[in-house]
């Protein structure tokens, strides 16, 4: 339920308004429009009676939520999130790139990649260190040793980390990571996204490869719902039955989830396209759809890539990338 409240309502009639939704046990979350307070309640409100509430001579109007998810919705929140990470931001305008390699191999690797993207306008370093993979013969990351190497990349460029999580007990040597990337594998592992709510660090939700736009933007709410709401959607492709790409990269949904909610959405085209020729464009129609980012793999030798080679830039077709996406962005930035 939507609670809009009219212009500068009297204190003491809103503090006693408020205090009687709390004895009913609602969870209620504040946000400001253009001109107006906005009370979202969350929880059961069947019973509550409308019609006495839109009485209340501080009330403009009610409105019931259908959509299941509440926190995550646009209409309890009609301001865009900006997420504050290190000394830079997702959202609110600014131009996300994320980038890196799939996994890191060695100190030698992830400094020169780390080095080269932020030369080129990098603004976080995305790297994994534990890797799921479709065999279980496949490279597995390095796991706590990658985190190592995160680190001193991390401190060699001032470079946020984004890196994947993959089971709860990790989350003990994520101290030094910025942001935690759930993966499209574990988008409905509902215990391990309620414990990543409970967590202060922002969380890299990507969508499943099977997921659909509302399944999504719920298990985002499983996140929010533990206190968290510092959430990055992030579509990565979905599987249909085209086999010209390893995935199908839903465009589409970058206006619609901007219609639906209040996170930042961007775009990973390297997984979504699994050709790294077939990247930049990609990544260019994603910022010129409105994409708050963009998640691109760079390696410095991608034949030799222990994970994901195929996808991965070279850092001078990065470089080249990133000038495009950041004109992309000015242009449109202008509408």
């Amino acid at each position: 339920m939507i609670i809009i409240l009219k212009e500068n309502p009297d204190p003491a009639q809103l503090e006693s308004f408020m205090a009687w939704l709390r004895e009913k046990n609602f969870d209620i979350h504040e946000s400001s429009g253009e001109s107006h307070k906005i009370l979202g309640l969350v929880g059961d409100t069947s019973s509550m009676d409308v019609d006495l509430i839109s009485a209340l001579d501080i009330v403009e109007s009610v409105r019931r939520v259908q959509e299941p998810y509440k926190k995550a919705n646009r209409k309890f929140q009609p301001e865009d999130t900006i997420i504050k990470v290190a000394n830079t931001q997702v959202g609110g305008g600014n131009l996300t790139i994320m980038a890196g390699p799939c996994s890191v191999e060695s100190e030698e690797q992830i400094l020169k990649v780390a080095r080269a993207v932020k030369a080129s306008g990098a603004t976080m370093l995305r790297g994994g260190a534990f890797k799921p993979r479709t065999s279980p013969y496949s490279f597995q990351g390095k796991g706590v040793e990658g985190l190592r190497l995160l680190s001193l990349a991390k401190k060699d460029t001032g470079l946020p980390i984004v890196t994947e999580l993959m089971e709860i007990h990790q989350l003990e040597y994520f101290e030094d990571v910025d942001i935690i990337q759930i993966g499209a594998r574990n988008m409905q592992n509902f215990n391990l996204l309620k414990e990543v709510g409970k967590q202060d660090k922002p969380i890299l939700l990507k969508r499943g490869m099977s997921a659909t736009i509302e399944e999504l933007l719920m298990s985002a709410e499983y996140v929010m719902s533990e206190g968290n709401e510092r959430v990055i959607l992030c579509e990565r492709g979905i599987r249909t039955f085209e086999t010209a790409t390893r995935n199908t990269l839903d465009l589409s949904a970058i206006p619609v989830l901007k219609k639906l909610t209040h996170l930042p959405v961007i775009i990973d085209p390297s997984h979504a396209t699994g050709k790294a020729d077939l990247v930049p464009s990609m990544a260019i129609a994603a910022v010129a759809a409105g994409a708050d980012g963009v998640l691109i793999e760079v390696h410095n030798d991608p034949q030799h890539a222990l994970c994901d080679g195929s996808q991965s830039l070279r850092p001078e077709v990065f470089d080249d990338l990133a000038k495009k996406l950041f004109k992309v962005h000015e242009v449109v930035s202008k509408f």
